[in-house]
């Protein structure tokens, strides 16, 4: 199928819908309504629609930035894996210092 023609069969099969942000779509703003395949894999066009969603512009232009940054981006949270810059804990002591609120008998009124 061309891409003209798998979008015109999007368009009939699927509700006119944004898929990720929900905004409906009809008369002019309905050209603002792209189809988006799911496996990434334009040349798959299954006629019953099923490696298709109708996504905005905006939200088609997120989902391919999503995905060209996982190719590029390492698969590991080098975030996660740091060790702390700083052991140093300022609080730390603070509930001891104050006298500590776990005494028992200490209800703040008098007996």
């Amino acid at each position: 199928m061309k891409k003209i023609d798998y979008r015109n069969q999007a368009l009939k099969i699927l509700p006119w819908v944004c898929t990720k942000c929900g905004r409906d779509f009809s008369g002019k703003n309905l050209r603002e309504l792209t189809v988006h395949h799911k496996d990434h894999n334009s040349a798959n066009n299954p006629p019953d629609g099923s490696n298709w969603e109708l996504l905005c512009i905006y939200c088609h232009d997120n989902e391919h930035s999503r995905h060209m940054d996982a190719q590029w981006l390492p698969t590991r949270d080098t975030d996660r894996e740091k060790t702390p810059l700083s052991t140093h804990t300022p609080f730390a002591d603070l509930l001891k210092g104050l006298g500590g609120s776990d005494r028992k008998g200490e209800g703040g009124t008098e007996d």
